[in-house]
């Protein structure tokens, strides 16, 4: 295997929207009842094969949920690569806090690769048009995933890698 590239990616949402369970799901495998809300950063490495495309190695910010960017949140995304953008799909206002703080990124990572991630596809969606709406207008489009059962997971973060890789 060549070495392995280096890519710094921030994971960003609100609070409880499941990034540190899509983390958990994506680096070890795994899954946790368990709420355990971050504090600052927490980060985790894993390395990451394309399917076109060089091999990358994700070092990944998980950081703390919140609805608009502190100088603090604005340092740990400092020198990323790329970034995932979770809202939770039991909580439509989830959405419009991921939008919102895409649009606070937009000058300083403007022409990061990044993906948006509606999560927890396991439980009951509460997505309507309407809530969907900001969302198409940013022109965003959205994968769907579970940390639950894995759904996805992996497919998102390989679709990252590939713009990363390709930009």
């Amino acid at each position: 295997m060549n070495a392995a590239t280096k890519h710094k990616i921030c994971l960003l949402g609100d609070v409880g929207v499941g990034k540190t369970s899509l983390v958990t799901r994506f680096v070890h495998g795994g899954y946790s009842a368990d709420y355990l809300t971050t504090v600052g950063v927490k980060i985790d490495t894993k390395v990451v094969e394309p399917p076109r495309g060089s091999t990358v190695k994700f070092v990944i910010w998980d950081i703390a949920g919140t609805e608009a960017l502190s100088s603090i949140d604005r340092t740990y995304t400092r020198g990323a690569s790329g970034f995932f953008l979770v809202a939770d799909g039991t909580r439509p206002a989830s959405l419009e806090v991921a939008a919102g703080l895409h649009d606070q990124l937009d000058d300083e990572l403007k022409a990061l690769p990044f993906v948006p991630i509606i999560n927890k596809r396991d439980l009951a969606a509460e997505l309507t048009d309407e809530s969907m709406a900001r969302w198409r207008q940013a022109g965003f489009g959205a994968i769907t995933t579970s940390a639950r059962t894995g759904e996805n997971v992996e497919f998102a973060f390989a679709q990252l890698a590939m713009q990363i890789a390709l930009s």
